[in-house]
């Protein structure tokens, strides 16, 4: 069956309302959400599931128009019926593809919700261990954070977390044989997601005319 997947993004600053809205919807699921007064510095993108009836939320992440510490997510939600559905991983996805985008690295703000830790830290082991199934070669932290946009703090975490790095002469060095990578990549935890961002099909429009969120991204799965 195939399931079309659209995304917009909203301008807080022009979208008030609605966006304030979000976040109070985000507040009955995630503990730690406090802000929704003071939006009008982030922006918003929302993901909706399309079919003939129209487009129907499934999720959503907003993220600071300009972040200090790098932060490409501030808050991240995907709503309880479409859990389990690889929503959350893409949106995780979505939002690397801004930092690519942008040319910068990025992390997600913290604290994170429990479930918020375990997708994040799924995401970034399946994709580093994608990048180093089909490594010829070396490659360094620094070099996997160009590729990936992903901190090297957050690299390091996961290598660590995934046994795959040491510590020698004041620098991580990765240490993994082609066997472990294949046998982390057969667990659960970290195989590919069940959605992900299809680059072909990633497409950044004009922004739309006020009064109606403009429509940026589309994949199809």
């Amino acid at each position: 069956v195939s399931t079309q997947s659209t995304g917009y993004e909203v301008d807080a600053k022009e979208h008030k309302i609605y966006c304030q809205n979000l976040c109070l919807l985000a507040k009955l699921f995630l503990d730690h959400k406090t802000l929704y007064f003071d939006i009008e510095p982030f922006i918003m993108y929302v993901l909706c599931e399309v079919d003939k009836e129209g487009s129907h939320m499934v999720g959503y992440f907003s993220k600071e128009r300009s972040s200090p510490d790098n932060h490409n997510v501030a808050c991240i939600l995907t709503l309880p019926p479409y859990q389990r559905k690889g929503y959350g991983k893409f949106l995780i996805q979505f939002s690397y593809e801004l930092s690519k985008r942008d040319g910068q690295v990025g992390t997600p703000e913290k604290p994170l919700s429990d479930l918020g830790k375990l997708s994040y830290r799924s995401y970034w082991a399946w994709i580093l261990l994608d990048i180093l199934k089909d490594l010829q070669g070396t490659v360094s932290i620094k070099e996997l954070s160009n590729l990936t946009s992903i901190t090297e703090d957050d690299i390091i975490s996961t290598l660590q977390m995934l046994n795959i790095v040491k510590y020698w002469k004041g620098q991580h060095i990765i240490c993994v044989t082609p066997k472990q990578v294949e046998e982390h990549l057969k667990s659960e935890n970290y195989r590919k997601p069940l959605l992900t961002v299809q680059h072909e099909s990633l497409k950044w429009a004009q922004k739309a005319k006020r009064g109606r969120p403009s429509k940026k991204q589309k994949a199809n799965d």
